[in-house]
Order: C-alpha cells, then sequence, then structure tokens
C-alpha cells in the first residue's frame, strides 16, 4: 500500500497587519505624509469634477491665485502667520497626546487680550511702538494662557475630557468677544471696535517701501517673524530640552513617565497653557497686524481648526509646521477665487481624513505573504 503522503497546496496571497515594534525610517512619515495629501487632492479633484468643474485647471488657478508673484506671495504669507501659530498651539498640546481642540477660542481670546491694551486703555495712544507691540503680545499670550489653562486644570484634577471642555470654551470666547463689541467698545453701534493708533500696528514690508521699492503693496507683517521664531523656540523645547523630553514621555507612554518620576499633573496644566499663549499669540498678530481693530468676524475665521489640520500635516514638527501652515494659506486665498466656494474648505477637510487615516500606517504593518495549506 503507498504510503500516504501530505501534500501542501498554495493558496492565494494574503495580507496580514500586525503592530510595529520599533521606530520606521526618518523618511517614512514625510513619505505617508505626501502619499495622503496626493490621495486627498485626487479625491478632491473627483469631486470638484462632479460639481462640473475641471480639477487640473482648478488647481492651476490656486496654485496662480496663490504663488503667482510677489503680491500673492505677500498674501499668502499673510494668511499663513496665524495658521503657523495655532498648528504650533495644536502640536505642543497632541506631543502629550492632550487633543486641544479650542485653538480657536484661544486666539480669540488672544485677539482680546491683546487690543484690551488700546481700548482699556492700558497705554496711551501715544505710546511708541517699540513698547506697544511688546505689552499687546504678552497680553495676547496670557489671556490665551489662561483659556488653556482652565480646560488643562480641569483635565489634571478632575479628569475632565479636554476635548468637549476646550470645544466649549470656543463658544464662550465668541460670546465673551461678542458682548465688549456690541456694547463697551463698538464704534457708533457697529460691531467693531474703533481702529487701533498706529504705534499698535504690526510693521507691514508696505511701510520700508520709500527705503525699498520692491516692497510697496506687500502686507506681509512682522507677525511672520514671530511665528518663525516661535517655531524654532518650541522645536528646541520639544527636541533638545528636559521639559520636551518630559513632554513627549507622556505623550508615548505616561505609566513610564509617572514610574520615572514626573509631576503629570504639573505637566498637564503647563502645556495646556503654553498651548493657549501660542494660540493667543496668534491672535495678537492677526488683530495687530491685518484687522487693526477687534471684530469677531475677521477672527473667527476658522484659524485654530486649520491648525488642526497643518499639526497633523507636520506630524506635529514645529519647523515643518511652517512650510504647511504656508501651503493652508494658499488654499484659503484661491478660495477667494473657487467657485463653489465651499471648495477649499472640502479639500482641507478631505486632507485632515486622508491625514488622519495614514496614521496607521505610522502605527501598523502591512505584510503580504503566500499562505500554505
Amino acid at each position: 500500500m503507498a504510503e500516504s503522503r501530505s501534500i501542501k497546496q498554495r493558496t492565494p496571497l494574503r495580507i496580514r497587519v500586525e503592530p510595529r515594534l520599533s521606530e520606521p525610517p526618518a523618511w517614512f512619515p514625510a513619505v505617508v505624509s505626501f502619499s495622503a495629501i496626493l490621495v486627498a487632492l485626487i479625491l478632491g479633484g473627483i469631486l470638484i469634477s462632479f460639481a462640473g468643474g475641471d480639477p487640473i485647471r482648478s488647481y492651476i488657478h490656486i496654485a496662480k491665485a496663490s504663488f503667482g508673484d510677489i503680491g500673492v506671495l505677500s498674501d499668502t504669507i499673510v494668511k499663513a502667520t496665524p495658521i503657523i501659530l495655532a498648528a504650533l498651539a495644536c502640536s505642543v498640546a497632541f506631543r502629550m497626546k492632550l487633543w486641544n481642540i479650542g485653538a480657536e477660542g484661544q486666539f480669540i481670546m488672544g485677539a482680546f487680550g491683546a487690543s484690551a491694551i488700546v481700548l482699556a486703555p492700558v497705554l496711551p495712544a501715544e505710546t511708541p511702538r517699540w513698547i506697544f507691540i511688546p505689552v499687546m503680545m504678552l497680553a495676547g499670550m496670557a489671556a490665551g494662557a489662561l483659556w488653556g489653562f482652565i480646560p488643562g486644570y480641569l483635565k489634571a484634577k478632575f479628569n475632565v475630557n479636554e476635548i468637549i471642555s476646550t470645544l466649549m470654551l470656543n463658544y464662550v470666547a465668541v460670546a465673551w468677544v461678542n458682548f465688549w463689541i456690541f456694547g463697551v467698545w463698538t464704534e457708533g453701534g457697529f460691531q467693531m471696535s474703533p481702529k487701533f493708533p498706529v504705534a499698535a500696528n504690526l510693521p507691514r514690508l508696505t511701510d520700508f517701501a520709500k527705503t525699498f521699492p520692491i516692497f510697496r503693496g506687500l502686507t506681509t507683517h512682522l507677525g511672520l517673524v514671530i511665528g518663525i521664531v516661535a517655531a524654532i523656540i518650541l522645536w528646541f523645547i520639544i527636541f533638545r530640552s528636559r521639559w520636551g523630553y518630559e513632554i513627549r514621555l507622556i505623550g508615548d507612554n505616561p505609566q513610564a513617565a509617572r514610574y520615572a518620576g514626573i509631576d503629570i499633573t504639573k505637566n498637564v496644566i503647563w502645556v495646556m497653557m503654553l498651548s493657549g499663549a501660542l494660540a493667543g499669540l496668534g491672535g495678537m498678530s492677526e488683530v495687530t497686524g491685518v484687522v487693526h481693530r477687534l471684530q469677531t468676524a475677521p477672527l473667527a475665521a476658522g484659524y485654530g481648526f486649520t491648525g488642526i489640520i497643518v499639526a497633523w500635516l507636520a506630524k506635529l514638527n514645529p519647523l515643518v509646521i511652517i512650510v504647511a501652515s504656508v501651503l493652508f494659506g494658499a488654499l484659503i486665498l484661491a478660495g477667494r477665487e473657487i467657485q463653489p466656494s465651499g471648495v477649499p474648505k472640502m479639500i482641507q477637510g478631505i486632507i485632515l481624513v486622508c491625514l488622519i487615516a495614514s496614521d496607521f500606517l505610522l502605527r501598523y504593518r502591512i505584510v503580504i505573504e503566500r499562505g500554505e495549506e
């Protein structure tokens, strides 16, 4: 009798998902983010075509409307400036797994704090600019930090969900500012405060056009420098300081951080205050560099929520946030000329969804193998 033998049969390819046991290569997150954006643009193009538009021409128009010449590039940078600071605010909180969805409210409160220096008034209108600007920066950061302290304290002491508390505080911030501009600081009953004195405005490139004619008409203001300096400082804090190491350790492994003797309660409060201060600095930059008065509509323009997308796009890296903010500033600027007008926001939303989904590839790896029976 012939000896029976087991026969191995090849089965189709199998796809297996397993957690990553080690950090991916340094280039991998950048490739994943780029791929996510590419997928988002393809999906956005499909939706544009469904709306009756030409995706290729739409994207070319967005590029020309944002980077076509030095004038529109300057306007793009103006739009990117508040996004830089809002994204920095989100990134430092997200780094510690604190989901600060309140950068919008902290941004608005920062604008309020800076405006109070002029409108209260804390400083007279004759105060020189070199005093006005630093004091308004400190006031904006203090107001934003206070708005970050509230959910930070509730989270640290009572474990209140920071997503809910920060989100609700956005609406409180809008109502608070509306109270002042509709009544106490209103100009002639309109929904705005009086204009700030010139000394309370951030200098713009066009202010130096007499000396440098090439700057004529360029609206880029000192807020860009403030944002870049803030990004550099935050990068050193996160990656080159002991506090930054504690922030990253708490975010990666809170139990190990607690075992190492790190005070998590204190860090939660301080990180939320730092996050709020950065968002508040963004509000100060916008109100003194662009609006030049306290007014809700230009301030509550979604910069805080856009900062969330940019922070994820940059993988929470403060230096990469600068570049990503310029790209989103371009998308916002071009949105004024794209019809339907909701297309740029639709693209932003698709990018956010693709970026969040792409995080799966950073935490897990896909293994394709041929099975046997």
